[in-house]
């Protein structure tokens, strides 16, 4: 039986995606015909595998194929984790995540897949624009766009969540504006997925802790909860989420980091122990609604019980205070 997170009412609603299903090995019998991508160019490269473009002539489109850097290619523990990014990208099949349309082994046995080319910026594209003081950056991405285009993000999230599946790596470079307005959230590479129970349920829990447990402290540093930071096996939810939204929303208003040390030991110290700055006391010069910056520190509470408890509420609150800014200008 498949497990179901369940909705409001209590009832089962959205099935789980199961790390029994993201986390099993490709069959060695798998096959495809690699030889119907041509026309590759390099479109990006990252610590783990190298993006290119390339074109599926039997359909006729530009696609993006991911491929496991050739040194990693027998790394059972790097194949596991490309095979869940792939995995877990195809199954959440929203507006907001980028279609994986194919999964495979090139002509040299490198694990591949593929998905939808997305051309545009990024987040962090934007407010590095915005803090050189560009003045096209600032005033096509003024603050009421950037709450729109977050919540399509929290969408997303939310998606996720009710799927199984923690993002963990929320951060502005994860983030791509297209050239016609789309929003994607991208890379899903160290996200945690929901281990069903069964007869198995102690073989699946090992697997995927294993496989979570890779590289220490899955996320990116300036952007991880607390609980992230403090890792030995503490609970990671959908409230971990939240705080790294929050995180992106404080350095949309402030143009900073809530938290940054010199080092990474000091910014891991800060993001357990130190409250951040009130975003209008940290930039008096901006002009920051102080109900916005409010839902923004409940999100960066340090215990998760003091932040939103869903990413459904949180999309809530930013509704909600875009709906009376809204009808505070209609009235003025």
């Amino acid at each position: 039986m498949t497990e179901k997170s369940k909705d409001a009412s209590g009832d089962d609603a959205y099935p789980r995606i199961d790390a029994k299903v993201t986390d099993k090995q490709l069959s060695k019998y798998f096959s495809n015909s690699f030889n119907r991508y041509s026309d590759f160019v390099p479109f990006a490269k990252g610590g783990a595998a190298q993006l290119r473009t390339c074109l599926d002539n039997n359909l006729g489109r530009m696609v993006v194929m991911k491929t496991i850097h050739p040194h990693l290619a027998n790394n059972e523990s790097m194949r596991a984790r490309f095979l869940r990014e792939a995995r877990v990208t195809s199954q959440l099949q929203h507006p907001n995540t980028v279609p994986v349309y194919e999964i495979g082994h090139d002509t040299e046995g490198r694990l591949y897949f593929t998905m939808k080319k997305v051309e545009g910026e990024t987040i962090r594209d934007i407010l590095e624009r915005q803090i050189a003081g560009d003045l096209l950056a600032i005033q096509t991405y003024n603050l009421d766009r950037m709450l729109g285009l977050m919540i399509q993000v929290c969408n997303a999230l939310s998606y996720a969540h009710a799927h199984g599946v923690v993002h963990r790596d929320v951060k502005p470079e994860n983030v791509i504006i297209g050239s016609f307005g789309e929003v994607m959230l991208l890379d899903w590479g160290v996200a945690k997925v929901w281990a069903s129970g069964g007869d198995d349920t102690q073989h699946a829990m090992m697997e995927h802790e294993e496989l979570t447990s890779m590289g220490q402290r899955p996320g990116t540093p300036l952007y991880m909860s607390p609980e992230q930071v403090r890792g030995g096996g503490e609970a990671i939810d959908a409230r971990t989420d939240v705080d790294s939204i929050g995180v992106v929303l404080y350095e949309i208003l402030t143009l900073k980091e809530p938290l940054r040390g010199k080092q990474v030991s000091e910014t891991f110290d800060m993001i357990v122990n130190q409250v951040p700055v009130p975003p209008q006391e940290l930039v008096p010069q901006r002009p920051i609604p102080p109900e916005l910056a409010a839902i923004v520190m409940k999100a960066l509470a340090k215990d998760p019980l003091n932040r939103y408890q869903s990413m459904q509420e949180m999309i809530d609150a930013l509704r909600d205070f875009r709906s009376q800014a809204f009808e505070s200008i209609a009235e003025g």
